[in-house]
């Protein structure tokens, strides 16, 4: 199996199951309503409708990069995108956007020979293999604050 196809099994596992850690980003926030998914029972804490949309961010902004696009530093409202409307209408859609996403990435990934996982991506001076595997961790990061915001709300 090529490296390419590893990396997009392990994005696949940590966004939709299968993953050694425990429960994916997916299955954390399968069965989350609206109103659980905009609250703040940590104080000082984000959302899980915050992290969902973080999590889509950067998985956005890593395939921007690969393509050669969006190298610059994301802004605060690109990074940590607002939750403006918390309805179940709005939470529906931005379930379906991180999911869109998640497989546009792995999309982007089956697309990339093994020899362009050393390209740098521009102005950040790292490799596409380092951005991939930061993504996967970043994702993995957010699922455990996700699980102790569902328990904190337990």
């Amino acid at each position: 199996m090529s490296e390419t196809r590893r990396i997009k099994s392990q994005i696949r596992r940590a966004f939709e199951g299968e993953a050694w850690h425990g429960p994916s980003v997916k299955e954390l926030l399968a069965n989350v309503t609206a109103e659980q998914a905009a609250a703040h029972p940590v104080a000082g804490a984000h959302s899980i409708w915050e992290l969902a949309l973080h999590i889509g961010a950067w998985e956005r902004i890593a395939r921007l990069r690969i393509n050669g696009e969006g190298g610059d530093t994301p802004t605060a409202e690109e990074d940590w995108p607002p939750v403006s409307d918390t309805s179940e209408q709005a939470w529906k859609a931005t379930l379906e956007e991180l999911e869109q996403g998640n497989q546009a990435l792995r999309q982007a990934v089956e697309l990339l020979d093994d020899a362009q996982l050393n390209d740098i991506i521009p102005v950040h001076n790292y490799s596409i293999y380092f951005l991939l595997h930061g993504v996967i961790q970043h994702s993995l990061y957010h699922a455990g604050q996700i699980a102790l915001l569902k328990k904190a709300q337990a």
